[in-house]
């Protein structure tokens, strides 16, 4: 009972991973958007630039309290009449060898609470955390990015492997139909009405194609090993792959690559901003309390406390303001002559893709036709084949014809997907 309770929860488990594995080309492109280390590392950068924001926010806003305290021991030799030997903290000795006592007055102890509060810094604290905030959108945007140029190899990856199953399959197709030709010629030989060389090409031409068979898994199983790991699969078994038909994208209203030049744009604006707050007044308050004196025999007396304000305004530094303004202009025009770049060649690259397009559909529909044909004059062959009215060596070399326009269909319609997802890559 138990050996039959084990049996079948190995039965379930196999179930559901074989339910679990990757068949289609969403679960291909989740999985790699979920194992990408790029759009990690900027989902993390995101949550980075909004612990900077809230942190910059905090640093210049915020009241600041800290714990300030120290000793300091400057003993002296003391060689005054009447009074010689070391004194730990003098209180007014007139020959001596250490300190000078104008610069140590004999020691000083300390123990200071300083809070300092800036005033009027909302407008500056908010400039400061734009740069974190546009970074942010960087990193969001760098995500949605990422996650194209996935989609945009992974597809690709997918349809070679989806070409290498559909020869597999038409290297199986040829096999069936040599080996049912093979035990018809063979009955035909026995029967003295065809030649035994005959059902030897056949032989020759069976292990042809099982070659042919077995090439066409190698890739596959090489192809699919690849979009596995591009995917970052663990599951390396053999699997069946769903079919795909790609459709043209609407045009799109305005390129999402655009959307990289203006947060670059952002970003420029933001630093120079954030650099000409130096350039603004910061006024801050400050205080503390705590114990601050110079003799052991005063200190319950040194207790006090103190406040004021603080102004910090750069006037004059040797026209920084103006050279950083410069050099950001200079960086802007480069980002807009990118961008205006970089939209020219996704037109063309548009363009192109569709011009390829429509040259695809006319051939691919002349191929089928041809296929079609070759087709009906296999079947044609076989029969005469059989009646001893044709010979097999042209029944092979149809089927050697038929081969090729199949493998040249193939090659086709593939193209035709590669070229429909490069055009939905650029159109976007």
């Amino acid at each position: 009972m138990k050996n039959i309770y084990i049996a079948v929860t190995i039965l379930l488990f196999l179930s559901v991973t074989r339910l679990q594995a990757q068949s289609n080309l969403p679960d291909f492109l989740n999985l790699a958007y979920t194992n990408s280390p790029l759009i990690n590392d900027n989902k993390n950068q995101q949550i980075n630039n909004q612990a900077e924001a809230e942190r910059i926010r905090a640093m210049t806003t915020k009241l600041q309290l800290s714990l300030n305290a120290n000793y300091l021991f400057a003993p002296v030799y003391v060689t005054d009449a009447g009074h010689k030997g070391f004194d730990l903290n003098s209180t007014g000795a007139t020959n001596y060898y250490g300190f000078d006592l104008g610069t140590t007055n004999g020691g000083s102890m300390q123990g200071l609470v300083t809070v300092n509060q800036p005033l009027f810094a909302a407008k500056r604290a908010e400039i400061l955390a734009e740069q974190s905030r546009v970074s942010s959108l960087i990193n969001t945007n760098a995500i949605k990015l990422t996650r194209h140029d996935l989609e945009k190899s992974i597809t690709d990856q997918y349809i070679l492997c989806l070409l290498d199953k559909k020869q597999i399959n038409n290297a199986s197709e040829n096999m069936k139909i040599i080996d049912q030709q093979r035990i018809i010629v063979k009955k035909l030989v026995n029967a003295s009405l065809l030649k035994n060389s005959d059902l030897i090409l056949l032989n020759i031409e069976y292990e042809n194609n099982q070659n042919v068979f077995l090439t066409y898994q190698a890739a596959y199983h090489k192809d699919l090993l690849e979009l596995q790991i591009m995917s970052g699969s663990r599951d390396t078994t053999a699997i069946e792959l769903d079919t795909l038909q790609l459709e043209l994208k609407a045009p799109a209203q305005q390129s999402a690559y655009v959307e990289k030049f203006r947060l670059d744009s952002l970003n420029l604006v933001a630093t120079q901003k954030a650099f000409e707050t130096r350039y603004q007044p910061q006024l801050s308050a400050f205080g503390n309390t705590g114990l601050n004196g110079t003799h052991f025999n005063t200190l319950p007396n040194r207790f006090g406390l103190s406040a004021g304000l603080n102004l910090t305004w750069s006037i004059l530094d040797g026209h920084q303001k103006e050279i950083t303004r410069r050099k950001t202009a200079v960086q802007l025009q480069t980002v807009a002559f990118s961008k205006n770049n970089a939209q020219f060649q996704n037109d063309l690259r548009r363009t192109q893709a569709l011009d390829e397009l429509k040259s695809y559909e006319a051939r691919v529909q002349n191929q089928r036709k041809q296929l079609s044909e070759y087709q009906s004059l296999l079947n044609s062959y076989r029969t005469q084949v059989i009646q001893a009215q044709l010979s097999v060596i042209d029944f092979i070399n149809v089927l050697k014809n038929r081969t090729t326009a199949q493998r040249d269909l193939l090659q086709l319609e593939t193209n035709r997907n590669l070229l429909t997802n490069a055009y939905n890559y650029w159109n976007w």
